[in-house]
């Protein structure tokens, strides 16, 4: 009865499913193991955050690039304050504000955006204060430069005078006259009244949408493999049915001419 398991036909179909199950099952697992390094990265980067913050201060200079392992550690910087602007839409505690920007010039020539503190309301340069003048020292959490559309950073052009929606060399660029570093710090505590803006976790590290799309591939590569077996016991029981309809009689036989209709 199962002699048809070794036509060329089944012969086919048997070797695609033994093939195709390990591979459905080798890619759901590699797809968990992505989900897996992601959680475990999710995790150190919330401690390293936690940790920088009771660690000693370290030269700027000693810290970059920005990258994974240097992203919220604290670093200090001298320099005097130049351009002062605002990022507006920013939440700080589920309350809608904006951040107040300065830019260090520091004596290589480039400037460092320093995150001053947080604001509540609309951005208005009149109710930031004003930077420090004279040569400064500060002191706050190294972050990698922002990208807008990701973690809620906003993609808004045609801001006011001023203003800028993302914290980023390639952004502020465009509105000073000297280079900027491809970085900025938060300061660990505000300046005059406002708030500190918390460090936060590197890009790429977080259970963002890219972490649950390797936990769904994982289901839907599994599930593939399940469909598989599925069919293929289907396909099978078909068979062993036609066999054993054919074997009963049960079967017309498809090359005997249909009869010729009588007539009346």
């Amino acid at each position: 009865m199962y002699r048809f398991l070794l036509t060329p036909r089944w012969w086919g179909i048997n070797v695609f499913v033994l093939l195709a199950i390990p591979f459905c099952i080798f890619m759901g697992s590699w797809q968990l193991s992505r989900f897996e390094s992601r959680v475990e990265a999710h995790r150190s980067a919330d401690k390293q955050v936690a940790d920088a913050r009771t660690e000693a201060a370290r030269p700027l200079a000693d810290l970059l690039p920005v990258d994974q392992s240097t992203s919220g550690r604290r670093a200090t910087v001298s320099g005097r304050y130049a351009k002062q602007l605002l990022v507006p839409d920013r939440q700080l505690d589920d309350r809608d504000g904006f951040y107040v920007l300065a830019l260090l010039r520091t004596d290589s020539g480039r400037a460092l955006p320093v995150v001053r503190g947080w604001l509540p309301g609309r951005a208005d340069a009149a109710e930031a204060p004003a930077p420090p003048s004279g040569e400064v020292t500060v002191t706050g959490a190294l972050q990698a430069s922002e990208t807008p559309g990701d973690n809620g950073v906003s993609t808004q052009g045609g801001l006011p005078s001023g203003q800028t929606a993302a914290i980023s060399a390639a952004s502020l660029v465009n509105l000073v006259p000297y280079p900027v570093y491809d970085a900025w710090i938060t300061l660990d505590k505000a300046d005059a009244g406002m708030t500190t803006v918390p460090a936060t976790a590197p890009d790429n590290s977080g259970l963002d949408l890219k972490a649950f799309q390797n936990l769904g591939y994982t289901g839907e590569w599994f599930v593939f493999a399940g469909f598989t077996v599925f069919m293929w016991f289907r396909l099978l029981r078909r068979e062993v049915e036609f066999a054993r309809d054919a074997a009963l009689g049960l079967v017309p036989d498809e090359e005997s001419p249909a009869p010729e209709p009588t007539a009346v």
